[in-house]
């Protein structure tokens, strides 16, 4: 009797896993209508659809190249301060960044390595985003993990 349960309970796991899917995000992009449409609408609209269809959607976001102005804590003091478009609406973006964190729970990791060519520190990266060694590396981890593959670029 117990090999059944244990069988039935082993079978319920590897469905539930089939249940996830998984994704993650090649962000390098530094244009702001890109980023919106792919990564705050985009998510959203992924989640939805597979909620909808009883599944799970699993995403990260690897930042790297032209994105790490989105994820700074405090705009008027970083090297994207000359971007005014981007400074006029950093307070509601990212408001409506820190939302995909919390709401559909998005992992967000930040590439180390050309951090300082970017003049940042973690002190200046927003809380919820985890620093990784580098971008190589974070896409590597996800894609063994199973994440399909979506470039976001310029």
């Amino acid at each position: 009797m117990k090999k059944i349960v244990l069988l039935l309970a082993l079978l319920g796991l590897l469905q539930a896993d089939e249940e996830t899917a998984r994704v993650v995000y090649d962000l390098t992009t530094s244009n702001m209508a890109k980023f919106e449409k792919n990564i705050l609408k985009g998510i959203a609209v992924n989640k939805a659809h597979y909620e909808g269809n009883l599944k799970e959607l699993e995403v990260a976001v690897v930042i790297h190249g032209g994105a790490y102005r989105f994820f700074v804590k405090d705009i008027q003091k970083s090297m994207f301060n000359t971007n005014l478009k981007l400074v006029e609406a950093y307070p509601e973006l990212k408001k409506r960044i820190a939302s995909m964190a919390d709401t559909y729970e998005v992992e967000f990791l930040m590439c180390k390595a050309s951090m300082s060519k970017n003049h940042l520190e973690a002190k200046d990266v927003v809380k919820f985003v985890k620093i990784i060694p580098n971008s190589t590396i974070g896409l590597i981890d996800k894609q063994n993990e199973g994440y399909a593959y979506i470039p976001v670029k310029d």
